[in-house]
């Protein structure tokens, strides 16, 4: 790509027109080294340096720019000086026995990126997003994830509709729902959480068989933040096998 491209990929239309998205830091730019054994698709990104960084070893090709077009690629204050463009992937067909979280119009690409990275802590999870999500590749979410993006397949663009299909066991978060922390709460293939401000739409589970879930509070508020829902709700998980049954 020309370098006049490459600055472009700030925005969402021209990361979907060329196919890419840009990663900075030397934290990110590992974590795409190290997901180059996984995925061989990933060997089409390129590496971006300044003089000083010089040294760095990569398997990806690598070109020096100077400090200005570093600073034209980054979207931090302070550039670290490396960054590397990406192409966008599909995620790979889903691995036998692997789950899903499906997010609803989530906005905020920090808690995107928080969720993403509490998913590649815990593994065997893949994230699915609703239409009119953030962007998985905005660079606030990209930052966010800490490299997670690399190793939490994604699928972008599914309509919760089309989620019974795929799914038989469902499961949702609601204040009048079982506590999770019920053994029965891990038996579920598909664990739905909803828009930051809005939740899940009523209309839509009405349509489908799901069980409803909440995580025991105070009562001092109404509300948990959507990442520290999935954390905590992911954190049960981990934490005991599934019944024989739902195997």
């Amino acid at each position: 790509m020309k370098f006049e491209d490459l600055k472009k990929l700030h925005q969402r239309k021209f990361r979907e027109e060329f196919g890419h998205f840009l990663i900075e830091g030397e934290h990110l730019v590992l974590e795409l080294q190290k997901a180059l054994a996984r995925d061989e698709r990933l060997r089409a990104s390129e590496v971006y340096l300044t003089p000083e960084h010089s040294h760095w070893k990569s398997p990806l090709p690598i070109h020096i720019v100077n400090a200005r077009q570093m600073a034209q690629l980054s979207e931090t204050r302070s550039p670290q000086g490396i960054a590397a463009v990406v192409p966008l992937l599909a995620g790979p067909p889903a691995a036998a026995g692997e789950r899903a979280i499906y997010l609803y119009e989530i906005q905020d690409p920090g808690n995107l990126g928080t969720i993403l990275r509490t998913l590649a802590w815990f593994g065997d999870f893949r994230c699915l997003l609703s239409p009119h999500s953030v962007d998985v590749h905005n660079g606030k979410a990209v930052r966010a994830s800490m490299g997670a993006l690399f190793h939490v397949p994604v699928e972008i663009e599914v309509p919760i509709e089309t989620l019974p299909a795929r799914f038989s066991r469902i499961a949702h978060l609601d204040l009048r729902g079982q506590p999770i922390a019920a053994p029965v709460f891990r038996d579920f293939d598909c664990y739905l959480y909803g828009n930051e401000a809005r939740g899940l739409p009523r209309a839509a589970l009405a349509t489908m068989n799901t069980t409803a879930f909440t995580i025991a509070g105070s009562g001092a508020i109404d509300s948990l933040n959507v990442a520290a829902t999935v954390n905590i709700c992911q954190y049960e998980l981990a934490r005991g096998p599934r019944s024989a049954l739902s195997r």
